[in-house]
């Protein structure tokens, strides 16, 4: 109940915000009655069949694309199981259908009980997946009042999280305890979910699935596909800045206006974040004088030079894992203002030159273990940006050098999907914390 009214208070102080954004964007419309009601008895049939499923939570893009291996593992694993999928956002929802089926995906009930509730009791699932820090204390309590165990994998949680769950902890410790296991990303994440209340012995380090996830071969069709669309010709250097936010794609295009003329070779791909700014990146990209190339316009002719004046905007969504593989020079949005970064293991795992901004504080171990290896570069502003692209052109060697330590470092870390199949079967086959704690005790 308590969790109710605060929630219920913090709607209504959004509420402004959000009335804007749904009538400005349409942002927020879809599901919503299965998110203030939760899945009505006909939609979960639908959904599992009739029979006990695995339900697992991935919230938006992200955790989508993190769970798409996850999902192919128990898949090929239990080939009898429903497994349905759910998320939070418009785009995440999308992209799961396109990774799942529209048959398996449904979007999430706010943490309201009563929709949580709903959700649970026609749903049933016999267990509950939570893709890297999902906690929501009405959906964990009612999960294991229903009899389903809820699992968290490639867990992390900040410093300041833990800081803000540890000062409210006579509020949130029964929400971490009731977690039956929790696969960390690494020991720092770790050590903040036990502070937080979450039993020792049912914590495992497995390291970050983005690793396992990250690709490893641009020879794919995926990537081939978008170097045809795109007319790449061999001797261009594509520059892709993926995961924009506001003001990113202007200073992106600042540094390819100071280069464009004495590197002809260089092209550039835009990919911004959020799909409400796709227009507006569009006029952004004619008011600094160039043409822009919309991906979601018709096939470009085979015939068509690309040349310097025209960058092309990727206004779609669920692709920027493939245009990375069409770069040799990828920039990392959502680290120049205070967004927390994006994933860099994905034009990293291609061996692309990476650099990102100075914050990314989301991606923290992850950015910072690809500096240290001289696998990625971090970069303070525009003028640094402009050095990097710079160096890149000019010295192309050690361009291909940052990349080729990008996929050793990936290769070395990778593992924690296998660890994760691992805790989550022994929770499926044997029913109980303790095999997987006799699990973990065997490995």
């Amino acid at each position: 109940m308590f969790a109710n009214l605060i929630y219920l208070f913090a709607l209504l102080l959004v509420s402004p915000l959000v009335a804007y954004r749904m009538i400005r964007y349409g942002r927020y419309r879809r599901g919503s009655r299965e998110k203030l009601f939760g899945l009505s008895k006909n939609a979960a049939l639908s959904l599992s069949n009739g029979k006990r499923c695995v339900w697992l939570h991935a919230v938006s893009v992200g955790e989508v694309n993190l769970a798409k291996g996850i999902v192919g593992r128990l898949r090929s694993r239990y080939p009898d199981d429903t497994i349905v999928i759910s998320s939070s956002t418009d785009t995440g929802y999308d992209l799961a259908i396109q990774h799942f089926g529209a048959d398996k995906v449904f979007f999430c009930p706010l943490d309201f009980s009563w929709a949580v509730s709903r959700t649970i009791q026609n749903l049933n699932p016999k267990l509950l997946l939570l893709a890297e820090l999902e906690l929501w204390p009405n959906l964990i309590r009612i999960a294991k009042n229903h009899d389903c165990p809820v699992m968290v994998f490639n867990a992390r949680l900040s410093e300041k999280s833990a800081s803000g769950y540890h000062r409210f902890g006579p509020f949130t410790r029964r929400t971490f305890a009731r977690l039956s296991w929790v696969g960390c990303q690494n020991e720092h994440n770790a050590e903040r979910f036990r502070r937080c209340g979450t039993v020792a012995n049912r914590i495992t380090i497995t390291g970050s699935i983005k690793f396992d996830d990250a690709p490893t071969s641009r020879e794919t069709m995926e990537v081939r596909s978008r170097k045809e669309w795109a007319n790449i010709d061999p001797w261009h250097r594509i520059w892709v800045v993926g995961s924009t936010q506001p003001g990113e794609e202007k200073m992106a295009l600042d540094v390819y206006q100071t280069l464009r003329h004495e590197h002809t070779e260089l092209r550039l791909i835009l990919v911004p974040r959020h799909p409400e700014r796709f227009d507006a990146v569009a006029k952004l990209v004619e008011s600094s004088g160039l043409n822009v190339r919309r991906r979601s316009a018709a096939k470009i002719s085979h015939e068509k030079d690309w040349n310097t004046d025209t960058v092309i905007l990727v206004d779609t969504i669920g692709e920027l894992r493939h245009w990375w593989g069409v770069s040799q020079i990828a920039t990392v949005g959502g680290s120049f203002a205070d967004r927390g970064g994006q994933n860099m293991l994905e034009p990293a795992g291609y061996g692309s030159a990476v650099s990102f901004g100075p914050d990314t504080r989301n991606f923290k171990e992850i950015a910072n273990q690809l500096v240290v290896n001289d696998a990625a570069v971090r970069v303070a502003d525009q003028a640094e940006l402009t050095q990097f692209v710079r160096r890149c052109l000019t010295n192309i060697p050690a361009a291909e050098e940052l990349g080729m330590n990008a996929q050793r470092l990936i290769h070395s870390h990778q593992g924690a999907s296998s660890k994760t199949i691992e805790a989550i079967a022994a929770e499926l086959d044997q029913g109980g914390e303790t095999k997987i704690e006799q699990t973990k005790k065997c490995a």
